[in-house]
């Protein structure tokens, strides 16, 4: 239970709120459950893709409901718990009425935190073409802003090579609860050598990741997370929490390493820690990270420097020693480099000048490295978290925290498991097709949303 639950559940808490005008938030489905009600299936045009990937899932469909363009709008019989829309085939403006004519009863009849999930081809083509691929992150925006009940919605961009095979981990990730605050948000998915076949509840098993950041917080949820899914975590961190990091690599099943990740032996430390384990290292997820925060007219250099440091140029020393093919405990062929970007660095926040740069900095190095590692399989991607409930957060004033939990589609704060499953979704063998993106995990922050 998140702290912003606890807040309404105590006695205190829902009399604050009640006092306050504000109302429970909805109530989000996690982990690896499907929805509750039926999948629909709707299609515009003649693409087959969403048929096939979600008979890859073993999921069963139903057909949409349609609206006729009446002022009252028609709904379902029972609450349906997902409408998935294949608007690969959609390629006219005057198409666009045929998605309004499945959304409309969907966005009424979609069940707590149910999906909407919209599949099309990136932008390419025509004039018009072009012009409704972009159209179509429009409407998924708004759809995430209008639905309620915990309901989320997700634009999934697929290369017109791509195969259900490719498809099959991102629409099952977007389906279950592992997906609970990420809203609104699209990505593109390309296509990969070896197609997968199906999902799996230990897509990770026997594969060493390294976790950097990992003695609390969302570290600790990521270290988590991934050794639920079959991961051998190697948890990384400062030597000052050296005794909460052993206990999680003791929770998990993995080994720690005290190291300061500016260091610039760090990333000889780690490949040196993994070659003794005599196991390929899969991934590196580096979550760790400081703020300094100061109005920038109050910001001096030690502060500056000290935050780029660490949440950026650590990181990017790290990987040259790890992708260094003669570096023994280096990255894997095939392997996944995932980084923790912000949504302060996507839309700038007040008093982080420094922390804005360094996590605008890490989006920018997973575009910019994804392209070069691409042919040895190896994918660069990031998570960009909104307002994520951790023991920092907690400090925060009552007012401001709440201004902050609830300026998003979901009026709540996410928590570290929410990071770190998509974490496991980009990790996963079967997300070869995703790299080079950032994937907002703040449940669609109005702030730059």
């Amino acid at each position: 239970m998140s702290a912003l639950e606890k807040a309404f559940t105590s006695k205190p808490g829902k009399a604050i709120a009640a006092k306050a005008g504000l109302k429970e938030p909805p109530r989000l489905r996690r982990g690896r459950t499907w929805p509750e009600g039926a999948i629909v299936l709707a299609q515009i045009g003649d693409g087959t893709l969403a048929r096939r990937t979600l008979s890859l899932l073993g999921r069963s469909f139903e057909s949409p409901v349609i609206d006729d363009g009446g002022d009252s709008a028609p709904g379902y019989g029972s609450r349906i718990g997902a409408l998935v829309v294949d608007a690969t085939g959609l390629t006219r403006i005057a198409q666009l009425e045929e998605l309004r004519a499945v959304l409309r009863p969907a966005v009424r009849g979609i069940e707590r935190a149910g999906r909407i999930v919209v599949i099309a081809h990136p932008s390419a083509g025509d004039w018009e073409q072009r012009t409704v691929a972009r159209a179509l992150d429009g409407i998924n925006r708004t759809v995430g802003k209008e639905l309620r009940g915990g309901a989320t919605a997700t634009l999934l961009y697929v290369e017109p090579d791509a195969s259900p095979g490719d498809l099959v981990s991102t629409l099952g990730f977007v389906l279950q609860g592992r997906s609970a605050f990420v809203d609104g948000q699209a990505w593109t998915i390309a296509a990969a050598d070896q197609p997968a076949e199906g999902l799996s509840d230990r897509p990770l098993d026997g594969r060493v990741v390294v976790v950097t950041g990992a003695a609390r917080g969302i570290g600790a949820a990521i270290a988590t997370t991934l050794a639920r899914d079959g991961a051998r975590i190697v948890a990384v961190d400062i030597p000052p929490a050296g005794q909460a990091l052993a206990e999680v690599a003791n929770r998990v099943g993995g080994t720690a390493v005290q190291l300061d990740i500016t260091a610039p032996d760090a990333g000889a430390t780690i490949a040196a820690h993994v070659a003794r384990s005599g196991l390929p290292l899969y991934a590196v997820v580096h979550n760790a990270g400081i703020t300094r925060d100061k109005m920038l007219a109050n910001t001096d250099a030690d502060r500056w420097a000290s935050v780029i440091d660490v949440n950026l140029s650590a990181q990017m020393r790290i990987n040259e020693v790890l992708l260094d093919p003669a570096t023994e405990g280096g990255l894997a062929e095939g392997g996944r480099l995932v980084g923790i970007a912000s949504t302060s660095g996507l839309a700038g926040n007040k008093g982080q000048t420094n922390y804005a740069a360094s996590k605008a900095g890490v989006a920018g190095l997973v575009a910019a490295m994804a392209p070069d590692v691409a042919s040895r399989g190896i994918t660069v991607n990031a998570v960009a978290p909104g307002f994520i409930e951790t023991e920092m957060t907690g400090r925060i004033p009552f007012v401001q925290r709440e201004i902050f939990r609830r300026s998003n589609s979901l009026s709540q704060g996410g928590r570290p498991e929410d990071v770190a499953e998509t974490i496991g979704y980009l990790l996963d063998p079967r997300s070869q097709g995703l790299t080079g993106q950032v994937i907002r995990v703040c449940g669609q922050n109005h702030v730059g949303a």
